[in-house]
């Protein structure tokens, strides 16, 4: 198999109908959408296809397009070949709530990843052998990294001394409103800065 990429993605779109291939192909990246329910398939594909041999899940992640695009979540995943020196990123669209199959029966690593986009965006990975938090605390309510997540956070955790122990309670602002300035410095702000003496 040639190390070209337009020579992959010929023959990935030629023996994977259901593969849906970016173009054109930038950065040296070969970009694929593939449906949740054809996933695992695919991915078996580009694994044990002796002209690509994908072999190497290097990482998984979500991503949250709120306000960009719909659907809302992407699951990416980047593999790599040695055989042909190259990665290739395979991305599955979601909407919220909608579910993606588990992928450790194909890449082993894949375990801990699917855990993180869960606890990270809510995204759920059916049939995952252990789906639960990773990062944050089993009692965290929602996900950090979606967009629409509050900086504040929902609680705060603080160590109590008369109790002696760890309490969470829910986050008390201090004020009701903040005016923010979100100008950058070398642009200055639009009012007038006055300097009292």
């Amino acid at each position: 198999m040639n190390q070209n990429l337009e020579a992959q993605a010929i023959y990935i779109k030629e023996n994977f109908a259901d593969a849906n291939v970016v173009e054109p192909i930038q950065h040296g990246n070969l970009i694929i959408y593939i449906a949740p329910e054809k996933l695992v398939e695919f991915l078996t594909f580009l694994r044990d296809d002796e002209n690509l041999s994908f072999k190497t899940l290097l990482d998984l992640f979500g991503a949250d397009l709120l306000g960009i695009r719909e659907p809302r979540f992407e699951v990416i995943y980047n593999l790599l070949s040695y055989k042909l020196n190259n990665r290739l990123t395979v991305k599955v669209a979601l909407h919220d709530g909608e579910i993606v199959p588990t992928t450790t029966r194909v890449f082993s690593a894949a375990g801990w990843f699917e855990r993180e986009a869960f606890d990270m965006y809510g995204i759920v990975f059916s049939d995952h052998p252990d789906l639960r938090r990773i990062l944050t605390d089993y009692d965290f309510e929602g996900h950090p990294l979606r967009k629409d997540f509050p900086l504040t956070g929902y609680k705060e955790v603080r160590y109590d001394a008369e109790q002696k122990k760890v309490i969470y309670e829910p986050v008390k602002l201090m004020q009701e409103f903040r005016n923010f300035d979100f100008e950058t410095p070398w642009e200055g702000a639009k009012y007038a800065l006055t300097n009292k003496k």
